[in-house]
């Protein structure tokens, strides 16, 4: 640590002796990606329980990419937030996304997040197959992985850059646990459980962070109990008596699944779609009144069978969040305080035990609003990002609450207010004042014409 911040302060001496204007910049981010690991390396090792901190560094058995994902055999720090940041022209990983790979928080045995996860493998754990477990994976995966196993189209609005942190074009930080799942399935792995972080641009309000938690659970059937519709393809697949008793036993585990989280509950199914399955399903169980959406699975596609070299085979899969199971176990109301280092919210919980959060402080917000003109090309996900980069997580929520298009120019207009608010003091207004104007003036970097 004090290695990575004498050499943190060369950076930046260096750039400060500098004239040119592209390599001074070059420096002085190196300097902040090298504080922002020594900082992150600080907060872990001080409330991180022993037990969780082997997650933290990981052994690979196979390599996936040369450009920016760890060679064979090579032990990779999760946590090193230069992993992530490049200079490659599309490499659009801010530091305060790189600060938050590698926490580990669902492995941390007395964080609401690492509760969940071993109450979910728990339940499996019951159950007549073997699961495997899978729950120290690399986030960086390959578009291949990540969209093009799973069937999901060139076009797809995931794939955009709007909406995915990519490190060069062929590597991102993955978006949906399922990435792994073909991996594990080209393996030979019959039954099995992935967890981990995934990112994703997002909208910025209670309930929504560009890192957040996933579990994926995947199970294959033996050919034998399949034999019979080995020659069925498409529609005449769906409409088999064979896939109608995968879909029958996979409702049937997760309805187990939420009797044991939830205790028994009403539940109801309806048909939805994902690309990588085929039927695809929802399920919400009735909690404390309320119909609450849960998780989305399905039976596995063919197709996505057929490119993880498991043709023969058929199966089910879900996904589920499990920031948005907490929240609603736990009763905590802001998925940001997930990531907080503050010990009152940490000591309130303790492993394998389901406790109710007490709001230990509400500060006050303060409200700003910004309005600019629109270029023809806006995608609001950029500017909530844009936002997170100037304040972090003082950005409590963003909400849109008006828009224009002038009749003569035709040029369209919106405004936001953002609410900002800090979980552990009161924030004044000069300082909100200073951030608002630092947002303002980044918003030409993305065409807007502050009004």
């Amino acid at each position: 640590q004090q290695g990575v911040r004498a050499m943190g302060c060369l950076i930046l001496l260096l750039a400060q002796c500098t004239n040119d204007v592209k390599l001074r910049q070059h420096q002085t981010m190196k300097f902040l990606t090298l504080c922002v690991s020594a900082v992150l390396l600080d907060a872990a090792l001080a409330w991180a329980p022993l037990s969780s901190l082997p997650s933290r560094t990981a052994k690979r058995t196979a390599a996936t990419s040369p450009l920016a994902m760890a060679s064979v055999a090579e032990e990779v720090d999760y946590a090193n937030a230069e992993r992530y940041l490049s200079e490659h022209p599309n490499n659009n990983v801010p530091p305060h996304i790189a600060a938050l790979v590698g926490r580990g928080l669902h492995t941390k045995p007395d964080h609401p997040i690492g509760i969940i996860r071993a109450k979910i493998q728990e339940y499996f754990a019951s159950l007549p197959d073997d699961y495997k477990i899978f729950d120290a994976e690399d986030p960086i995966v390959t578009t291949k992985q990540c969209f093009d196993d799973l069937r999901i189209d060139p076009d797809h609005p995931g794939r955009s850059p709007s909406d995915t942190y990519y490190i060069c074009d062929e590597t991102l930080l993955r978006t949906h646990t399922s990435a792994h799942q073909s991996m594990h399935l080209r393996d030979g792995y019959e039954a099995f459980l992935c967890a981990g972080d995934v990112y994703r641009r997002d909208e910025i309000d209670s309930s929504h962070y560009p890192a957040f938690h996933q579990l994926e659970g995947v199970k294959l059937f033996d050919q034998e109990e399949m034999d019979s519709a080995s020659h069925l393809k498409g529609e005449e697949w769906v409409k088999s008596p064979e896939c109608q008793a995968i879909a029958d036993d996979l409702k049937n585990v997760l309805e187990g699944l939420m009797d044991h989280l939830f205790g028994e509950t009403e539940k109801k199914w309806s048909e939805d779609y994902f690309p990588f399955t085929e039927p695809s399903l929802e399920l919400e169980i009735k909690y404390q009144g309320e119909w609450l959406e849960v998780l989305g699975c399905g039976v596995i596609h063919e197709e996505v069978l057929s490119m993880a070299d498991r043709a023969e085979r058929r199966g089910w899969a879900f996904g589920l969040g499990l920031e948005r199971l907490a929240m609603i176990l736990f009763e905590i109301p802001d998925i940001r305080l997930f990531w907080t280092d503050d010990e009152r919210f940490h000591s309130q919980f303790k492993e394998g035990q389901i406790i109710k959060f007490e709001p230990y402080s509400k500060y006050p917000p303060v409200f700003k609003d910004i309005a600019f003109w629109l270029p023809d090309d806006f995608v609001e996900n950029d500017f909530f990002e844009m936002a997170r980069g100037v304040a972090g997580d003082l950005v409590e929520k963003i909400d849109l609450i008006d828009e224009f298009t002038n009749p003569k120019t035709n040029r369209s207009s919106k405004c936001y207010r953002i609410t900002y608010r800090s979980m552990d003091r009161s924030l004044t207004n000069d300082e909100i004042d200073e951030l608002q104007d630092n947002l303002r003036d980044q918003s030409a970097d993305l065409g807007l014409e502050v009004r």
